[in-house]
């Protein structure tokens, strides 16, 4: 699903225009954002735990040239799935297996 796929499933679970749907999605995004600018996470009860995290300078290599180049730091995010969540997933993966 892409970001037009979930803003059409959020006006229609809503019963809201997809203008007023994208609003609201763009706002959720943006605080999320926010919150890791701000903030080292964000956590969502029942749905998961975004984390700003720290890449450390490092050496990699050129596959063109092979020749060693210099990677700068950098900052990242990266997303941990709740527990509900997981088995969430995982019950409906059981449930299209069995089908």
């Amino acid at each position: 699903m892409n970001k037009s796929g979930l803003v059409d499933a959020v006006a229609s679970q809503l019963e809201i225009s997809k203008a007023d749907a994208g609003k609201a999605i763009e706002a959720v995004i943006e605080s999320i954002a926010n919150g890791l600018k701000e903030e080292e996470k964000v956590a969502i009860s029942g749905f998961g735990t975004f984390t700003r995290k720290k890449r450390n300078a490092r050496v990699g290599m050129n596959p063109a040239t092979k020749e060693p180049i210099q990677i700068a730091e950098s900052t990242t995010c990266s997303f941990k799935p709740s527990q509900q969540l997981k088995e969430e997933l995982h019950k409906q993966l059981g449930e299209m297996l069995n089908a």
